[in-house]
């Protein structure tokens, strides 16, 4: 089960954001999208649909459905036992989000933040007047870390939630079990509620095994929320399907009394039955995505090294994400910026990231090697520019 490879042509075609944010000159290496056509399980599934015509009311047999996949994926994947009643379907994982920092905690307090991180977890801390705690990861050389050593003094006492992503965006780290104790231990300690954002735990590539933060043991989970779906991996983020698990009754019951289920709307059955597909027949489909993946992954990290000496880089342990951190170009304002003039490429400004993501960008290699070519070669040629030739002065 291959994935289809589309052209410039056909993925301008299309509707979406990716695309059709910048001009039709700007090759668009930003939003966490691929540009791979969807699986056949899941075309066949909502072609299913379409030819029944039902558009009525969903039941809750539908909703039934997604968890019983949740539940079986999950243990096939990763050998994690979950409960189906545990579950909570919902549209949209930033809405999820949000709702948890304001179900558990109040104005003021803090919130934990590992960062760089992926900007809705700014947002959600900042929005509704919580304060950022920040734990910046360390860069060991090889790969962002946590720094374990430093975790009990980062969070103060009025820090009640931790916010992880894990595999992390934008780094791509895929945190190894004593990292994720080391962030256990502190939350059963301060008995802080845990948000861990998952969507990307299909996409760890060989040597790397995604944890679930809450099959860390019963006193992790009874704090831990999982927010997942199969948007990230399967390419179906349009179709708005996610669920939100809860470690325990008692943390779901919380987050009911402080946000009714009705606030959060409902999820259709276009994107239950995508995403079911996905979780049941699609897995051959994702083996494929990931060699292209792997393929790509190992080109970024080649044109980097030899055409991109300024650029630090360490390769994602998992997702189709590369932070590049870009201060050793010495680039005359912000390397978004700059790229986006200079080369005509969209990538995602390492700004909106938290202060550690001053000087990066976030670029997503989730395409075809063509378009990745074109990507790369606009970014050093750019690059290049900046570099001046002899006798002419540098505009560095």
């Amino acid at each position: 089960m291959q994935p289809s490879i589309l052209s410039i042509a056909e993925l301008r075609g299309r509707p979406g954001v990716k695309w059709h944010r910048y001009a039709d000159d700007v090759l668009p290496a930003w939003v966490a999208e691929m540009d791979f056509g969807v699986a056949e399980p899941i075309q066949a599934a909502l072609q299913r649909l379409v030819g029944e015509a039902s558009y009525g009311y969903e039941g809750e047999t539908v909703y039934a459905r997604l968890a019983e996949a949740f539940v079986a994926y999950m243990d096939q994947r990763f050998h994690w036992p979950v409960r189906s009643e545990l579950v909570l379907p919902v549209a949209d994982l930033v809405q999820a989000l949000f709702a948890s920092v304001h179900a558990f905690t109040a104005p003021g307090q803090g919130v934990g933040l590992l960062t760089p991180i992926y900007p809705p977890f700014l947002y959600a801390v900042r929005e509704q007047g919580r304060r950022m705690v920040e734990q910046r990861l360390l860069d060991d050389g090889t790969r962002f870390v946590v720094d374990t050593d430093t975790l009990a003094g980062a969070f103060d006492p009025d820090t009640p939630m931790l916010l992880l992503c894990n595999p992390h965006n934008p780094t791509g780290r895929v945190f190894e079990r004593r990292e994720l104790e080391a962030l256990a231990a502190l939350v059963v300690e301060r008995q802080m509620v845990v948000v861990t954002d998952e969507v990307h735990a299909d996409l760890a590539y060989p040597g790397h095994a995604h944890i679930p933060f809450a099959s860390l043991g019963p006193e992790v989970a009874e704090r831990t929320i999982t927010l997942t779906s199969a948007t990230k991996a399967y390419n179906i983020p349009g179709l708005r399907c996610g669920l939100m698990y809860f470690g325990s009754e008692a943390l779901r019951e919380r987050f009911r009394a402080a946000v009714p289920d009705h606030l959060l709307g409902r999820v259709t059955r276009f994107g239950v039955e995508a995403t079911v597909a996905a979780w049941q027949a699609c897995q051959p489909w994702l083996e494929a995505v990931m060699r292209l993946l792997e393929d790509n992954r190992q080109t970024l990290g080649r044109v980097v090294a030899a055409e991109l000496p300024g650029v630090r880089y360490h390769p994602p342990e998992a997702t189709y994400l590369a932070w590049l951190d870009c201060r050793g170009l010495q680039l005359p304002g912000s390397p978004f910026q700059f790229f986006l003039e200079e080369a005509r490429v969209a990538l995602s400004d390492g700004a909106d990231f938290a202060p550690p993501g001053q000087g990066c960008v976030r670029l997503n290699f989730g395409t075809s090697a063509p378009i990745l070519d074109q990507v790369l070669q606009r970014l050093a040629a750019a690059a290049r520019t900046t570099a001046a030739p002899p006798g002419v002065p540098s505009r560095r």
